[in-house]
């Protein structure tokens, strides 16, 4: 059942759900120094609407971005709800995954400094630190191609993705899809931890990088080390009430 939430506007209390939480996103986004300008993006699939997607308006800062405000838009282009334009780059992309990619139900592609400076180092990200040994193995590379508008684009990103949740897009930055928001968002947070750590590490001299025997053993057990709800459902959570705190504009 449809649920009255702003003037003229309705939506099932799963999208509301959704639109909250991907509102939350960009907040925590910006908190974290995450955001650019108006540009980069975080898309979240529709509840129970396979061709639909929520991105953010083109426009707006991070710090801006709302529940209501959030557009609405099919895989096709359409927009379906929402007062304002979406980036193409940003429909391109995610439209792309979202069209193929059934378990991708959010998709976030960042500019941070360190990430674009180690997905423009020629050995991208290297097992030197507890979170890069998370991601070894884990992570597909993607030649630059300029800006992502072109739909044909959309083939060669999928198939250097393969069968991996992330995707560095050279001399660019990355790409990171997730089954829920919450896993999402983790993945994002420990990749983002590990190109700091990184960026930082070379700046001192030459890394201790770790063995594969040891890389398999770690990425066996970091389940053990989740905490409850599902993988990073505790950490959003915990991050969404932080920003609450800060200013709890996101829920409009």
């Amino acid at each position: 059942m449809a649920t009255q939430l702003k003037p003229r506007m309705e939506c099932s209390e799963a999208e509301w759900q959704a639109r909250l939480d991907l509102a939350a996103c960009y907040r925590i986004f910006d908190h974290f120094g995450w955001s650019e300008s108006i540009y980069n993006h975080i898309s979240v699939k529709v509840p129970g609407e396979d061709n639909a997607f929520l991105i953010n308006p083109f426009g707006l800062l991070y710090s801006e971005v709302s529940a209501s405000n959030l557009v609405k838009i099919d895989i096709d282009g359409n927009v379906l709800s929402g007062n304002y334009p979406v980036n193409k780059a940003g429909f391109t992309q995610h439209a792309y995954f979202h069209r193929h990619l059934d378990w991708a139900h959010a998709i976030c592609h960042t500019h941070t400094t360190e990430a674009m400076a180690v997905s423009s180092t020629e050995g991208g990200l290297l097992p030197i630190s507890f979170y890069a040994c998370n991601f070894q193995g884990q992570i597909g590379y993607h030649d630059f191609e300029g800006v992502t508008v072109r739909e044909e684009e959309g083939e060669r990103l999928l198939a250097n993705l393969g069968d991996k949740r992330i995707l560095m897009l050279r001399n660019h930055g990355p790409v990171v899809l997730g089954r829920t928001i919450h896993e999402m968002f983790v993945q994002a947070w420990a990749l983002q931890r590990a190109c700091e750590i990184q960026v930082a590490t070379l700046s001192q001299g030459r890394p201790i990088h770790v063995s594969q025997d040891v890389i398999n053993v770690h990425q066996r057990d970091l389940s053990q080390a989740q905490a409850p709800g599902g993988p990073g459902y505790a950490d959003f959570e915990a991050w969404k009430r932080k920003v609450d705190r800060i200013d709890s504009s996101w829920r409009d």
